[in-house]
């Protein structure tokens, strides 16, 4: 009877494991950016060109998603050479000693209609917590070249610097307080 037991358990997780989907982040329709308050006058954009984004589900209406996200700081991007140099230093990312930036989520629950919340732990400048970001699913439709299923996300929030430890010389006056965090894209399952 136990050998059954144990059978059918590890049966019953392999139909699990084998029912999940992955999906893949299509980086040319897709953009992991930010931006922030300068001189307290103007908003301040930038992005990062190399990232890994991958959702994992069960449910085709991912409302069991779970993403994970990996960011090279190294790749930021503000269309201004010297100032991505001045960002890679550390006065900011401090790309060289924290080069990556990564998200891994704990829950993605329905709000309503196709908005929802992400949750999930936020690692940057070497410092780990919880963040709450608001997640809309764009829908999935049929790519008409590839014939395979895409499915579409914008991904907004803020966090704050100083919970971060980043650019904590920085005054208010110069920096804004708050980073605002803005992601869209596509992923192919």
């Amino acid at each position: 009877m136990k050998k059954i037991t144990i059978i059918a358990s590890l049966l019953a997780l392999s139909a699990t494991t084998f029912a999940q989907t992955t999906w893949s982040v299509d980086k040319s329709h897709s953009r992991v950016g930010y931006s922030v308050t300068h001189m307290s006058i103007s908003e301040q954009e930038g992005n990062f060109k190399d990232y890994d984004v991958k959702i994992t589900t069960t449910k085709d209406d991912f409302s069991d998603a779970s993403f994970d996200v990996t960011i090279q700081v190294a790749s930021i991007n503000t269309e201004n050479e010297m100032r991505d140099k001045h960002l890679k230093s550390a006065d900011f990312f401090d790309a060289e000693k924290f080069s990556t930036i990564t998200f891994k989520s704990t829950s993605f629950k329905k709000v309503s209609g196709k908005q929802y919340k992400l949750t999930g732990d936020l690692t940057l400048h070497g410092v780990t917590k919880p963040v709450t970001l608001n997640a809309v699913y764009n829908g999935t439709v049929e790519n008409p070249m590839s014939k395979k299923p895409v499915a579409g996300f914008t991904i907004t929030g803020a966090i704050k610097r100083a919970d971060f430890g980043f650019a904590t010389a920085m005054p208010a006056a110069v920096l804004g307080e708050t980073i605002n965090l803005r992601a869209s894209g596509e992923f192919t399952k």
